[in-house]
């Protein structure tokens, strides 16, 4: 393991065709009129700033905190078609995701989607019964247009063959689907570098306090670093509030009388060690409408998700003992109590999804995306999932392109013009790159070890040539930041100079695994700080 006194040694300068410097991009930012500013960098503004660069307008994002830092990377790893939403007859919204599903993980990023089996236990005495779930899975797998096979039902032997840990008391029967997983933080990473490749001009850590007005229309914004305190603003023709949990917030300072337009759902998940290896998921009924999932995910067990209405400061959502004890008892219900020992969990986190106001259970809420415009021509948009995240950058694209007066259609390429399925960064066969990661080592030192070279080829594709290259240059950038993890010392040097790392926790929590699998230790943690303060 490389030692604390040992880091600062690893610190190399900024390789050529790194990142400017915070300095030059709020200079930037400060001296041009943009076409849009997005103010936030969850999914939604970076999707939507992708497709504005895309079309061709001059295009500014922003956030208070890290690209991802919020319900973006707190969501459940899925891009998936909605198996519960056929239960409330919602068929077309279920083939809409599968199409965005399938696009994503096949043609934009198949070096970051992984496809994943599903099995749905039935259970004697269960909501649901054998003969309906299989024919739910049937519906399923055709409205994909059987693109993943045919969703059918096996044993209980059969299934416990591939999740070892399976309940079989009271088990009748197992039915099958597949949906795709994905690492949700390098997801929006790669897609803010596809944004910044076409042109958008992009800042973390840079909170708004307060929007430019001129003759009662938005047309910026005033901001703050965090990370020095410096002041500066950015103006724009038309500004865009995709803030999340924080969306009612910022029309409030557009529009002190705005009545509250969403409402908040809170999700909590677990993080566990595996007591055995899982080759499929498991998808378990809990009610009519609610399903809890144990996903095998980067070496370990993700559970969850919770779903209750929120009312709280959205900075402040965490998980509770109660979350905690509902999932472990909701996951009882299909796994054995060996693997769900609280000695296991290595982290725990919550996100909250925004859905449109109005009465009812959250959790038969649909997760639609409303696009509004206020009072000053402020745009916000809010809601939606993350398997969609592309339709709804194309859908706030349609929204700008049709605003009175076409204040922007002139300067833009009409969606329809665009590509529609084009690839993020680094797209590759990522078994063929951890197959020339494990061939292409140094002559003269040791070879990569597998674990990593498939970590990096699932997480950064051809990319990860480039990481290589930086751990070749410097034997102490190719050891591991914790003996424990896959992840190399050349991955935070990467993520200081090619993907906006400001922080610890931004290369810790969203641009490696090591908080999500307990290892961000108090020397791991002053190790990539002192990485990261080393960028002169």
């Amino acid at each position: 393991m490389t030692t604390l006194q040992s880091v600062p040694a690893l610190g190399t300068h900024p390789a050529s065709g790194s990142l400017p410097s915070r300095a030059e991009t709020r200079d930037q930012l400060s001296r041009a009129t943009y076409d849009l500013l997005v103010i936030g960098g969850g999914i939604l503004g970076i999707s939507t700033a992708w497709h504005a660069a895309q079309s061709g307008l001059r295009v500014a994002l922003v956030d208070a905190g890290d690209f991802a830092g919020a319900t973006s990377s707190a969501s459940s790893k899925l891009l998936h078609g909605g198996l519960r939403y056929l239960q409330t007859g919602a068929v077309k919204l279920v083939a809409e995701n599968h199409f965005e599903r399938r696009a994503v993980s096949r043609e934009v990023a198949p070096h970051l989607a992984n496809p994943l089996t599903f099995y749905l236990p039935v259970y004697k005495g269960g909501p649901h019964g054998a003969a309906k779930l299989g024919a739910g899975v049937f519906a399923y797998s055709a409205l994909s247009a059987f693109g993943d096979g045919v969703g059918h039902v096996i044993s209980p032997a059969k299934a416990q063959r591939d999740v070892p840990e399976l309940r079989t008391d009271d088990l009748k029967a197992v039915a099958v689907y597949r949906d795709d997983q994905m690492n949700d933080a390098r997801m929006a990473l790669m897609t803010v570098r596809a944004a910044v490749d076409a042109g958008a001009v992009v800042l973390n850590h840079a909170a708004v306090t307060g929007l430019r007005f001129t003759r009662g229309r938005v047309t910026g914004a005033e901001l703050k670093d965090s990370t020095d305190g410096t002041e500066f603003g950015v103006d724009a023709r038309l500004v865009l509030n995709a803030t999340g949990p924080w969306v009612d917030h910022l029309r409030k300072m557009e529009d002190p009388n705005a009545a509250p337009s969403i409402r908040l759902s809170k999700g909590a998940h677990l993080v566990l060690k595996r007591t055995r290896p899982w080759r499929a998921a498991l998808a378990t009924p809990i009610d009519k409408y609610r399903i809890t999932f144990a996903l095998p995910w980067e070496d370990m067990l993700l559970l969850g998700t919770t779903d209750e209405e929120y009312e709280g400061d959205p900075a402040d959502v965490a998980v509770t003992e109660a979350d905690t004890a509902q999932i472990l008892d909701e996951a009882a219900f299909s796994i054995k109590d060996q693997q769900l020992s609280r000695d296991l969990i290595t982290y725990s986190f919550a996100g909250l999804r925004v859905l449109p106001g109005g009465p009812g259970d959250t959790s038969k809420a649909k997760r639609e995306t409303v696009v509004t415009e206020g009072r000053g021509g402020m745009l916000s948009v809010a809601g939606g999932k993350w398997t969609t995240f592309r339709h709804i950058g194309r859908t706030v694209m349609n929204k700008l392109a049709a605003l009175p007066g076409h204040p922007l259609a002139e300067d833009m390429e009409p969606m329809n013009r665009l590509p529609r399925k084009l690839p993020l960064p680094g797209i590759a066969n990522p078994n063929a790159v951890a197959h020339r990661l494990l061939i292409d080592g140094p002559a003269p030192g040791p070879r990569m070890a597998p674990d990593t070279a498939r970590h990096l080829a699932t997480h950064y594709g051809s990319l990860a040539f480039d990481i290589a290259r930086l751990a070749n240059e410097n034997p102490a950038l190719a050891e591991r930041v914790h003996p424990d993890a896959p992840e190399i010392w050349a991955q935070v040097a990467y993520a200081r100079d090619h993907e906006w790392a400001e922080t610890a926790d931004d290369v810790l929590r969203r641009r490696t695994t090591l908080t999500i699998r307990g290892l961000a230790t108090d020397d791991v943690r002053d190790g990539v700080e002192k990485l990261l303060a080393d960028r002169d």
